[in-house]
């Protein structure tokens, strides 16, 4: 077992596509690290890097203190989980969680030891003797993940090992991933596109954009304290709203205008927040999904917007909303979006709420989980960030 340490580390193919950019990153012995970000984020050429698949351009990366830039992978003692799952059809079970120490003249004897003690880890016990073509497409990423494990390494790195899984089976598969790895207590780097992935098994989350780290938290603090607009809008599902707006700050009151709309902001934010310096300019103001609500009573701050699509999930809805034609809204990829787009929205309401489509609504916004952003930077507003 090891740590995993990336010091400034940047990869530059030929050309000068910079595919990942000054990299630091330290993934302590035992922790569960998730990389999340799109497609072409960097975040596979990071886990390649780790095993010495691709070289690196600058900086070093350490597995248990030893730097590793020109060891070979097969000295680095780490094992790879990648979602084809490589199984050799006319071998068992057993056999193909055992062929690599088979070809590394390990002892039967051992061999057969580690195999069962992974068999039992992996609720595999039963089927060592079957074929892979006999074996669901859970099973046979549990039986890649006993080739991994047999070999006892001193970290597992995990490309995306559940993209060609079924709905149901990725949700049964990610707890089984989280309770192999907690049992292990094996460094463990996991990639993955899909932030519900990264947000229900990291330890810790690291989000790359462009080739660069743009956050590395738990995930409730990505959730709850993200430092960008893009780590926002990103994280979560849905992700979080970003609306464009102006500070405006009216006999020492302070409030954002959404076009013709005004919505009050508690007192408290000056503290927290950076928002006199921001009077008179347009930010963007992040509001999660659960925290838009149906007005009722006298509640402040209400706006309307009318309801475009709804969606039942029979635990909840989600309502689609639009504010009409003169706003904005920010996706996860752009800090900013041309002028004239609608500005649509994500409410999470409670089960058989009664909005339709075409309903004009009104609304508030949660006082207490308000976020604010730079709108030329995407940089949050808050203090000490």
């Amino acid at each position: 077992m090891a740590e995993i340490v990336f010091d400034q580390v940047a990869k530059v193919y030929p050309g000068g596509n910079t595919a990942v950019e000054n990299l630091s990153l330290r993934v302590a012995d035992g922790e569960f690290m998730v990389l999340v970000g799109p497609s072409g984020c960097g975040k596979t050429t990071a886990l390649r890097m780790i095993a010495g698949l691709e070289e690196v351009t600058d900086g070093t990366i350490s597995i248990g203190g030893q730097v590793v830039n020109n060891v070979l992978p097969k000295d680095r003692d780490i094992a790879m989980v990648f979602q084809n799952y490589a199984l050799y059809p006319q071998m068992s079970v057993g056999q193909n969680m055992g062929f690599a120490l088979k070809i590394r003249n390990v002892p039967k004897a051992e061999i057969q030891r580690r195999v069962e003690e992974a068999a039992k880890i992996l609720r595999l016990t039963e089927y060592l003797d079957r074929r892979p073509k006999a074996l669901s497409g859970g099973q046979r990423q549990r039986v890649a993940m006993g080739r991994a494990i047999v070999r006892e390494p001193r970290a597992f790195l995990m490309d995306e090992p559940l993209s060609n899984l079924d709905a149901q089976l990725r949700v049964e598969m990610r707890s089984e991933i989280s309770r192999i790895q907690r049992l292990l207590g094996v460094a463990t780097i996991y990639v993955t596109h899909d932030q519900t992935e990264a947000m229900t098994m990291g330890d810790r989350v690291a989000v790359m954009r462009g080739g660069v780290l743009q956050q590395v938290a738990t995930p409730e603090d990505l959730y709850d304290h993200p430092v960008n607009s893009f780590v926002a809008g990103f994280i979560g599902s849905p992700p979080m709203n970003l609306l464009s707006a102006t500070l405006v700050n009216v006999e020492g009151a302070m409030s954002v205008r959404f076009g013709d709309q005004s919505v009050a902001v508690p007192e408290r934010y000056r503290a927290t927040h950076r928002l006199e310096a921001n009077v008179g300019r347009s930010v963007l103001v992040g509001v999660r999904p659960e925290d838009m609500v149906v007005a009722t009573g006298d509640a402040p701050g209400r706006f309307t917007a009318t309801v475009t699509l709804r969606e039942a999930l029979g635990s909840e809805i989600l309502a689609h909303l639009s504010f009409g034609d003169d706003e904005l809204i920010v996706d996860d990829t752009e800090v900013t979006t041309p002028a004239g787009h609608s500005t649509r929205v994500v409410a999470r309401l409670a089960a058989r709420t009664p909005v339709a489509v075409g309903e004009r609504i009104e609304l508030c916004l949660n006082p207490d989980n308000l976020h604010f952003f730079d709108a030329a930077s995407g940089e949050t507003l808050r203090v000490g960030s």
